[in-house]
């Protein structure tokens, strides 16, 4: 069976809470509806963007499936699904999987540190086993975070011996070599996790990038794309230089509650404000400072539902 990859730039989507700390599911489904319309080719709800590992399976399995009743094509969305062990790992990617996702995007184990690969090895393939012989499985390496990722030679000898499973990765190393030892892969498909190598990518093969920066100027990144797909590549690269500049804004800043603060501020509902523990929100003047930075240097565009 073949696989597709989604080309374009896909969204880790921001995860609203209301004032009480339930998932805004209303929010989370006209936020996804809003990138779609902007040019964003998919969604990936629950990456670390999306304060996945504060969120609970149910929580999670209801998001999506919330998504989808509201029309979102499920094949559009790849949700996070990694946790520290497999059973939950499993029982968490079989109901996205169930609910037609194109895939899930599993973490390693991520408890243990100073694991062997032989360790991650069997971690996988337990899980591709527990889930079965439809998993499509997108690796995610973060090791910045996770502090435990997933080498380049494991990612290659997983895509060889489970060819239908072990569909691609998602490579928020931050680190370019790594990125293009993944893209020599056979087969693999690559998504870095930024858009700062996103030129780069594009010309050894990857489809578009994963980049948390979308949930704002997705459409930017996903000119970027289209204008290189298109052949254009002078105008993909003018294109780059800006998308690139406003990612490095806000990596200044705390880039999940400083997102949210955003659009809190964008949207006039106060509610995307809200974090989870152990993140803390954003001070609305520092949020208000970004915002007058960014509206003196880029288009912004003001989500409605």
């Amino acid at each position: 069976m073949s696989f597709s990859p989604i080309r374009g730039v896909l969204v880790p989507l921001l995860t609203p809470f209301n004032d009480d700390m339930t998932v805004a599911t209303d929010l989370f489904v006209a936020h996804a509806q809003w990138l779609l319309g902007q040019g964003c080719a998919g969604l990936v709800p629950f990456g670390t963007t999306g304060e996945a590992l504060s969120v609970g399976i149910d929580e999670r399995v209801a998001a999506v499936k919330a998504l989808v009743e509201a029309g979102i094509d499920p094949a559009l969305m790849i949700p996070g699904t990694g946790l520290s062990n497999v059973a939950d790992t499993a029982r968490l990617s079989s109901a996205c999987l169930d609910l037609g996702c194109a895939g899930v995007m599993t973490l390693p184990p991520f408890y243990y540190k100073d694991v062997s690969e032989a360790g991650l090895y069997r971690h996988f393939v337990q899980l591709v086993t527990a889930i079965g012989k439809d998993a499509r499985i997108f690796l995610y390496h973060i090791p910045p975070i996770a502090m435990v990722g997933v080498p380049t030679t494991l990612a290659a000898r997983l895509r060889v011996e489970f060819p239908e499973q072990i569909i691609g990765i998602k490579d928020s190393s931050g680190e370019w070599d790594n990125t293009r030892a993944l893209l020599e892969i056979d087969g693999l498909v690559v998504y870095p996790g930024s858009e700062l190598p996103l030129i780069e990518a594009l010309e050894l093969g990857a489809p578009g990038c994963i980049s948390a920066t979308a949930n704002l100027n997705g459409r930017a990144i996903a000119k970027v794309i289209d204008a290189y797909f298109d052949g254009n590549a002078e105008t993909a690269r003018e294109l780059h230089g800006q998308v690139k500049r406003f990612r490095l804004l806000i990596q200044d800043y705390a880039p999940i509650p400083a997102q949210k603060r955003l659009l809190a501020l964008l949207t006039g509902d106060g509610r995307w404000a809200n974090v989870r523990p152990p993140l803390v929100e954003l001070p609305e003047a520092q949020g208000r400072e970004l915002l007058d930075t960014l509206r003196r240097e880029f288009e912004l565009e003001v989500p409605t539902s």
